[in-house]
């Protein structure tokens, strides 16, 4: 019999007691299980034979000593599938099938973003995978999720964010040079679908402590940008007005935006009527916290198009420092805005440990951004950097499968593995 209990790479991890088999691939489900792992999750990533993640050659930038070609691979893969595994395995065929059939039987979570029936047709789906393991969390992730008149389309994160509504809130007013709708600076449909998804599979995992079985999980790209609509949303529900662009300011907040200083710009965010009298007595503008129009967010509010080219006029008599000096002597919320190399030499962000540096067997350095989940008793283990291809394929199929390395050579052989 294979050993189902092979031990899990996390060792202290919050879920070093679970497995995840992940079919996923690109981002979001690459984000969620990767989440899992951080926290100490044993995550198996099934990738195609001789390819791989579609994202290993989504390249230039590549991993450290990598060039262009075959066996590279690149940072936007290197950014998602930290602290897993990989083996190698061709699911179209009947002997892939049956091994992850196999793994399943011995997985707490399947994670998958094929279109939707695709798995069925091989036998691997949630009703076919269940049956073999009731405590299975099977977890699906596609673009429109798996009903409705959308559920056949395909779909990558910036159809979604434009289809969501988001890009219709984000850039600036159209009769503003530069106007018009624009996309988030990274794939957040992508992102925040992961997120939830990760939500959703703790939950579960959560419920089969109490109900001892598994459940299927639903995820869309499509639900969760609109999801991430929030208050945009439940404002236009009260008031069938659509929401528009602010492009750096904020609908519901003055002053809430970048304002241009002497010598670059900053970023100032005034979330309340108290902050608000201390920004003005930083600014030394007693005169306007004084006056009755603008001691109350909803004056702010309404008169921002007099209010803010006043407050504009007095930003640009003080350089970048001099600004944030001030502001944070009152309390006011501000910052500047930063490029990435600027971020990571921030000494906050270093006092943080925000990079996580990890050697690949073959010495290379793979540079990630650590994760934000912070448990103090089980923190996040950091011990695998993301996987070359198929690196422990003769490591799960031996040791979860009890398969010999004759049956694994000939299953390479025959291009399964």
């Amino acid at each position: 019999m294979p050993d189902t209990t092979m031990e899990r790479p996390g060792g202290p991890g919050a879920l070093s007691h679970l497995r995840v088999l992940d079919l996923s691939r690109v981002l979001a489900g690459p984000w969620c299980s990767q989440n899992l792992a951080d926290m100490g999750a044993d995550v198996i990533k099934v990738e195609r034979p001789g390819a791989g993640d579609d994202t290993r050659g989504w390249g230039p930038p590549w991993v450290e000593g990598a060039q262009a070609g075959a066996g590279a691979d690149s940072t936007y893969y290197a950014a998602a599938n930290r602290g897993k595994k990989s083996i190698t395995m061709d699911i179209s065929r009947p002997e892939g099938q049956e091994m992850i059939r196999k793994l399943a039987a011995v997985s707490d979570v399947v994670i998958e973003n094929y279109k939707v029936g695709d798995l069925k047709r091989y036998g691997l789906d949630y009703a076919a995978l269940s049956a073999l393991n009731p405590r299975l969390v099977y977890c699906s992730i596609t673009g429109y999720g798996q009903e409705g008149p959308s559920a056949h389309k395909p779909g990558y994160d910036f159809v979604f964010q434009a289809m969501g509504g988001l890009m219709s809130i984000t850039g600036e007013r159209d009769d503003l040079p530069g106007g018009g709708p624009q996309k988030a600076g990274i794939a957040i449909a992508d992102v925040m679908t992961g997120m939830y998804a990760t939500i959703a599979i703790l939950s579960a995992l959560e419920h089969r402590s109490v109900s001892g079985r598994g459940q299927y999980i639903d995820m869309a790209l499509l639900d969760c940008i609109v999801a991430l609509g929030g208050n945009q949303v439940t404002g236009y529900f009260a008031s069938d007005k659509v929401p528009g662009r602010f492009g750096n300011a904020h609908a519901s907040l003055v002053p809430y935006q970048v304002f241009v200083v002497a010598d670059g710009e900053i970023v100032v965010a005034v979330g309340n009527d108290g902050q608000w009298q201390q920004y003005c007595a930083a600014i030394e503008r007693s005169d306007l916290g004084a006056d009755p129009r603008w001691t109350k967010v909803t004056g702010r509010i309404t008169g921002r198009d007099e209010l803010v080219p006043e407050l504009a006029r007095t930003m640009l008599t003080r350089t970048r420092a001099e600004w944030l000096e001030r502001l944070e002597s009152r309390g006011v919320p501000c910052g500047p805005i930063n490029n990435y190399r600027q971020v990571f030499e921030d000494a906050q962000v270093q006092h943080r440990k925000l990079r996580v540096d990890l050697q690949r067997p073959d010495g290379s350095i793979v540079s990630t951004i650590a994760s934000p989940l912070r448990l103090q008793g089980t923190p996040p283990v950091y011990d695998r950097a993301p996987p070359t291809l198929g690196d422990a394929t003769e490591d799960v199929l031996g040791s979860l499968l009890g398969l010999s390395s004759e049956e694994i050579a000939r299953h390479r052989a025959n291009r399964i593995i």
